[in-house]
């Protein structure tokens, strides 16, 4: 989705506004327009985010995602398929709510993760739930090679 048509928009309002003022309104306002760009992306991106929120928990039949491609935020539609099992992890925490959080990765990383969801047939979202949770939960029965007798340090021979 491009957002320069709705960038370029706020612009325009805000000189039009400006120009019933005195020069130095007009200037503030060229130079408010100038650097405007970034917040208006960022708030516009947000707003988009929390709608396929709002979408998602009224539509129940799959996610609605906002993810940024190229510094340009695209909507990713997922259908929940019938055969698909949904783990307790899945529907939140023991209260039912879930947070949001944005995750940085490097981009070979990320493909790897996308690939591995895709092989599970989930979506990225839910294969990243499903390897956090399995990351916390606690070992049913001690590691290999761990223990009293482990030594660590260098010998010489």
């Amino acid at each position: 989705m491009d957002l320069g048509d709705y960038v370029d928009a706020l612009r325009s309002h805000l000189t039009t506004a400006a120009a019933a003022g005195t020069e130095q309104t007009r200037e503030t306002a060229r130079l408010l327009a100038e650097t405007l760009e970034p917040a208006v992306r960022l708030a516009l991106t947000d707003a988009l985010s929390a709608m396929a929120a709002e979408v998602t928990a009224a539509w129940g039949e799959g996610l609605v995602d906002i993810r940024v491609r190229g510094g340009e935020p695209e909507v990713v539609v997922e259908h929940t398929r019938p055969d698909q099992p949904v783990d307790d992890v899945d529907a939140g925490g023991e209260d039912g709510s879930i947070a949001r959080i944005s995750l940085r990765l490097p981009e070979s990383l990320k493909a790897r993760a996308e690939s591995a969801a895709a092989t599970a047939g989930i979506s990225l979202n839910a294969w990243l739930v499903r390897t956090v949770a399995t990351g916390l939960r606690e070992p049913t029965e001690p590691r290999p090679g761990r223990g009293p007798r482990r030594y660590s340090g260098f010998a010489r021979s």
